[in-house]
């Protein structure tokens, strides 16, 4: 018989750290915790097994699974001491979700399940406190409604403020018991008025309706959006767990809190969170209230007068200190550790590996090696390669002027500058048409997911450091300022004001999440510092790995920028994009009309030097790693203009009549242009343009050995190959050049001709091809669009649709579609190996930089990956750890 439900508390549980896949990581934790024998309010798991059967039964459960919860329900009765649903002693629980991985407010909770008319006496009466029991049950009706019922949370909030407007009372908590009946008693009518039936009052009723929301909301937009954004499969699903309440609203001996055992913004090995006396989770993590600091020295940076809870309660502070230190030795990473003091009693309620800016990735996972808890090689596993790029762009200049609106909380480090937008769905809109956008909100919640994605930045007038703003947008990598209270937002005017100043939507703003400042219009920005931590993991990634990283790159510009991110050479240098210089274009327009050879050769003469110059400058930067140079490859139409005014601009510069540019360029125009007259095609019918472009390479190479003295060994890349002859008949050529230009210079020179794998007939055949390439460099992109029959322009269109529904599981043009494209890479590997031994093969597609394809690339043998500059130290992390993923496998294999 399966086992659907695993118990915890009272110093012991069924389950284990290492069962989160069917536990999730919430109950697999709670369950470790337990075992640790921390203070852990008992409980059950419902598993992930029952989400699957869920969704593949019509959303109905195991026939079962009633008789089990009910017995786990009495398990926890019994450790507790009182009764679910009864009257004077009632037993409260907790309804919360818990995936493999954490997916913070994507999913739904329910606190003080088992409330009713008759269970709030009982727990006014045990607890002495009428109030707090009042407050407890307006918020399990206001949570229950939102939550399971669909009523919309606004609706209460209206009364409540209402209430607190009546009372002349700011905060919830100025309210007192007889105030809090009468919120209850009318959210209970707001309720049934929108339901047309009563808020349920039977307790088992309560209970399953939360547990079929919990997994129903597996399926919610938001989630799914999470786990699109963050590659979780579908499958996974969700567990459930259900939890006795603990509660921090009991008054002023209580409270709840949030902390991390190391700064999650910066890796800082200090304590880090946030706390609020008389309150309940969702307080803090809603920016429902500003919370306070949990350290004295937290509260003094702040500048803030609010005690922590190292100050308010010492006792409490001491021992969660202990538990933080027990629970980050036992998992060996840093814990992000949700807690509630109920009258002096500390309760840990969750613990998990907390989200972390790539910048305290990096501190806390040298520091942790450094330290001598984990090593080197896992300290390496423990950076998200992906996660790099928040480091490798640049932050705001010290130097430069900045209007200062306001100033809130530094949530997120990073800076960014964009356009003031206040709709999460017009955020998004508007940066996929290209817009830079800062999202403003008053708080955000789960249903803004979409639009922080699509924003370079978050700022909110509400909510603290781990408030759900601060949390999603450090786990993104977004700059976040967060609780900038003095901020009025006024949601329906599309305008904030502070101060006397309004900032109207569509206007520029720029925010430092590193100092929480908000400045009105853009400041200017620096280069990032890679030293440090940084390059003490890149060193240590280099050492363990493989695969070599070089860079797709053809301006000066990008190759230095390359060089400091520690590429390796030049993967790809498209030649095309140095032919569309401003300088060049018009010898390039008069080579492409002409009506002969000759005529195209002069004009090619005209080139030659220009093209020259551009190799000599990416040889000298490259210092003697290896170049590897792609041949032209676009069709020439896209040289020639395509707009009417155009037309009389170039006829003018090249001294031509308008109507033979227009009918050259009709000539030229090709209805599928992709698979048309380019790459190596051009260079059979027009082979006087590879040999320019090959002499300006041997004239380069020559030039920069003997000015520096490093030995220059170019790489001469032919494209879109399909078959043997193509590459030799054009390999010849290049070759006769080459050895030319030797003669000329009295010089020898070494170089490798190749080719770009990006057909699949070329994958197919590349045995063969192999007998002339000295080389092959699978290009991904184009291997991607011919392989799958899918135009990389055009599929953004209904890409989403694909994924969405299980065709693909990402964007094959953004990580390598393994089973199809990747098929063909290992096949034409092997088979031009098996021709060649010492074939050197690479790819160059933007696939070079995405950690789950370079790991492909690591199975298959490759030599190296090339990808953008900004992505080679993604691509160096990755690289070493799919070295030690394939370590790991070989390890286990001789076992």
């Amino acid at each position: 018989m399966t086992k659907w439900v695993y118990t915890f508390g009272d110093g012991k549980a069924e389950g284990r750290a290492d069962m989160k896949n069917l536990l999730g990581g919430k109950g697999a934790n709670l369950a470790e915790m337990s075992n640790l024998g921390l203070t852990v309010p008992p409980g059950f798991t419902i598993t992930t097994e029952v989400c699957t059967y869920f969704y593949q039964n019509n959303q109905q459960y195991p026939a079962d699974l009633k008789a089990r919860v009910d017995e786990a329900v009495r398990h926890v009765e019994k450790i507790v001491g009182a009764a679910f649903g009864d009257a004077k002693n009632p037993l409260l629980v907790s309804v919360r979700s818990g995936a493999r991985v954490s997916m913070p407010g994507m999913m739904d909770t329910v606190l003080n399940l088992g409330l009713n008319d008759q269970t709030v006496k009982g727990l006014a009466t045990q607890s002495g406190n009428e109030r707090f029991a009042y407050d407890s049950y307006r918020r399990f009706i206001q949570m229950y409604s939102d939550v399971v019922l669909g009523v919309e949370h606004y609706l209460f909030e209206e009364i409540l403020e209402e209430m607190k407007d009546e009372k002349g009372v700011t905060l919830d908590t100025e309210l007192d018991a007889e105030d809090l009946k009468k919120i209850a008693a009318a959210f209970k009518a707001k309720t049934e008025e929108e339901l047309g039936r009563p808020f349920p009052q039977d307790a088992n009723e309560q209970l399953w309706g939360a547990i079929s929301a919990v997994f129903g909301s597996w399926q919610v937009e938001r989630a799914k959006t999470y786990r699109r954004l963050h590659d979780i499969p579908e499958d996974w699903g969700t567990a459930v767990n259900v939890q006795a309440m603990v509660f921090g609203n009991m008054g002023d001996d209580s409270a709840t809190g949030v902390a991390f055992t190391r700064d999650p913004a910066t890796g800082e090995k200090a304590y880090y969170g946030e706390y609020l006396i008389n309150a309940q989770g969702e307080d803090v993590v809603a920016g429902i209230r500003t919370p306070q600091y949990l350290t004295k020295s937290a509260r003094l940076a702040a500048k803030t007068d609010k005690p922590s809870l190292e100050e308010s309660m010492p006792v409490v502070f001491r021992e969660l200190a202990g538990v933080f230190d027990k629970l980050e030795h036992h998992y060996r990473d840093m814990q992000d550790i949700e807690f509630t003091v109920q009258r002096g009693k500390l309760w840990v309620l969750q613990t998990r590996s907390g989200k972390r800016t790539a910048k305290a990735a990096l501190k806390i996972a040298v520091d942790m090696a450094s330290e001598g808890v984990i090593t080197r090689d896992q300290a390496l596993t423990r950076v998200d390669p992906a996660a790099l790029d928040q480091l490798l762009h640049p932050t705001l200049d010290p130097r430069a002027p900045r209007d200062i609106l306001t100033k809130g909380l530094p949530a997120s480090p990073g800076a960014a500058s964009g356009i003031v937008v206040f709709d999460s769905d017009e955020a998004e809109t508007l940066a996929n048409n290209g817009a830079a956008v800062i999202l403003v909100r008053v708080e955000t919640s789960p249903e803004d997911i979409h639009g922080m994605h699509a924003a370079k930045g978050i700022l909110t007038s509400r909510g603290g450091m781990t408030s759900h703003a601060a949390v999603v947008a450090r786990g993104m990598g977004r700059p976040c300022v967060s609780g900038a209270g003095s901020l009025f937002i006024n949601m329906k005017a599309g305008e904030m004001s502070c101060a006397g100043r309004t900032v109207k939507a569509g206007e520029v703003i720029t925010i430092d999440g590193s100092t929480g400042e908000v400045m009105v219009g853009e400041v200017a920005t620096v280069k990032p510092e890679l030293a440090g931590d940084f390059a003490t993991l890149m060193g240590w990634a280099d050492k363990v790995r493989r695969l070599k990283v070089r860079a797709n790159a053809e301006t000066p510009l990008d190759a230095r920028t390359a060089r400091e991110f520690g590429a390796e050479g030049i993967g790809l240098c498209r030649t095309e994009h140095m032919f569309f210089d401003p300088d060049r274009i018009i010898a390039v327009r008069q080579m492409i009309l002409a009506e002969d050879e000759a005529g195209r050769r002069a004009a090619l003469a005209k080139i030659l030097p220009m093209q020259r110059q551009d190799f000599v400058e990416l040889f000298e930067i490259m210092h003697g790693l290896p170049v590897t140079i792609r041949l032209l490859d676009p069709p020439l139409h896209e040289f020639l203009p395509h707009e009417e005014e155009e037309f009389a601009e170039v006829a003018k510069a090249l001294g031509i009549d308008v109507y033979v540019l227009k009918k050259r360029t009709g000539e030229l125009r090709e209805f599928n242009p992709m698979l048309g007259h380019r790459g190596c095609r051009l260079g059979v019918s027009y082979p006087e343009i590879y040999e320019m472009q090959a002499r300006a390479i041997a004239e380069a190479a020559v030039e920069t050995s003997r000015k520096n003295g490093n030995t220059v060994v170019p790489e001469i890349m032919i494209p879109l190959v399909a078959t043997r002859r193509e590459l030799q008949i054009l390999k010849e050529k290049v070759s006769a050049v080459v050895k030319t230009v030797c003669q000329e210079k009295g010089a020898k020179l070494d170089f490798l001709v190749g080719t770009m794998i990006e057909l699949p007939r070329a994958a197919l055949m590349a045995g063969e091809i192999a007998e002339e390439a000295q080389f092959f460099s699978f290009g991904t992109n184009d291997l991607t669009q011919t392989t799958l029959g899918l135009s990389r322009d055009d599929s953004g269109r209904f890409l989403d649709d694909y994924i969405r529904n299980g065709i693909f599981e990402r964007d094959p043009f953004v990580s390598l579609d393994i089973d199809g494209v990747g098929q063909l890479v290992r096949m034409g590997t092997e088979r031009g190996r098996a021709v060649r031994a010492d074939l050197k093969v690479g790819i160059c597609g933007e696939h070079g930089g995405d950690p789950a394809s370079i790991a492909f690339c690591e199975t298959v043998g490759l030599d190296y990956v090339s990808c953008s500059p900004y992505r080679v130290p993604i691509a160096r992390l990755a690289a070493a750890q799919a070295a030690l993923t394939a370590m790991g496998v070989k390890a286990k294999a001789t076992e």
